[in-house]
């Protein structure tokens, strides 16, 4: 290590050792940057708060240092302040074949494949992606969505957009209707988006009613509202896309994990065990009248409003969830 690195750690400057990160991520001097981010945890035992450069390592380690490189810093949960889940990370540069065989705990390896299949890739058959750990699918069915992903920079990332539907919304009036009572269902659906409420600025309700999409989206606004069809496809990206995000301020958890949480909830509304056979899951998705909806004003931050009917059985479920990018008070 040279004597300069030493000199910044000790002084503890964070500015010009982020600067030498990106030297070394520049000059791909990777074993250099590992030993850069083992003292910056050293340095921590002696009171120096150098946390943030050895997760800054880390981050651009799994963004853009070789596969074995990058599989060594990757664990499944995200980071308090990281743009997103190292295992998306790793997975939107690399492929799958890039990892595979450095990743050693079979949670990671789950993750990693369902991103990579996320981008793409087909690992039905391959024992290295953990298909138990997660009881999803190791391959896009013919039914789901294309999903929105991320993009990660050195200092950002990047999401793509929920699809623009092409049905519009028409205005409604409020009903009346009795609320059922279905606590794992709504919690699912608040799941969807929990990081907006627990860690940011956000606020959800959900609910199931008997009767229609209306009814159930009357228990959620006192004012008028307007209320359009979405296809399966369409709410399937909508919900993945606000179970990977994490809101204003949140954490993201990530594509592979948006994926799973839409498959469960449309499970639980199509009335089928965990893990489901992903065609009949898509056959009963299609079943169902899905929605989405608003109050008529302009939408701001993170928005998920959306309804579902089950016309043969009479009942009905919406979720309302807004984060803002700024505190009310601001």
């Amino acid at each position: 290590m040279p004597q300069q690195l030493t000199e910044l750690v000790e002084a503890a400057d964070l500015n010009r050792l982020l600067r030498a990160v990106d030297g070394l991520c520049a000059a791909r001097s990777w074993e250099a940057l590992v030993d850069l981010a083992d003292m910056c945890e050293e340095a921590l035992e002696r009171g120096k708060q150098l946390w943030p450069i050895a997760a800054h390592i880390d981050y651009r380690l799994a963004l853009e240092a070789p596969g074995d490189y990058a599989a060594s810093v990757l664990h499944p949960e995200t980071a308090r302040f990281a743009l997103g889940p190292l295992t998306e990370v790793a997975a939107s540069t690399h492929t799958w074949a890039e990892l595979a065989d450095h990743i050693d705990e079979p949670l990671v390896a789950a993750y990693v494949a369902q991103e990579r299949i996320l981008r793409g890739e087909a690992l039905e058959g391959d024992s290295r992606a953990h298909r138990d750990m997660l009881d999803m699918p190791l391959a896009l069915q013919e039914w789901e969505p294309a999903y929105p992903l991320a993009t990660y920079r050195s200092d950002h990332v990047e999401v793509a957009e929920v699809w623009e539907p092409r049905a519009p919304l028409v205005r409604q009036t409020t009903v009346d209707a009795d609320e059922l009572d279905e606590p794992e269902l709504t919690s699912a659906l608040l799941d969807l988006v929990h990081p907006w409420t627990a860690e940011s600025n956000g606020a959800a309700r959900a609910v199931v009613v008997e009767g229609d999409a209306v009814a159930a989206v009357s228990r959620l606004t006192v004012n008028s509202l307007r209320i359009g069809p979405l296809t399966a496809e369409e709410a399937i990206q909508r919900m993945a896309w606000a179970a990977a995000s994490g809101g204003a301020h949140g954490r993201r958890r990530g594509a592979a994990l948006g994926r799973f949480m839409a498959f469960y909830v449309t499970a639980l509304l199509t009335d089928l065990q965990w893990p489901p056979e992903p065609p009949l899951l898509g056959a009963r998705a299609g079943e169902l009248s899905w929605y989405r909806w608003d109050e008529g004003d302009v939408e701001q931050g993170w928005v998920l409003r959306l309804a579902v009917a089950d016309p043969v059985n009479d009942w009905a479920a919406a979720i309302a969830a807004t984060d803002l990018l700024e505190d009310d008070e601001d």
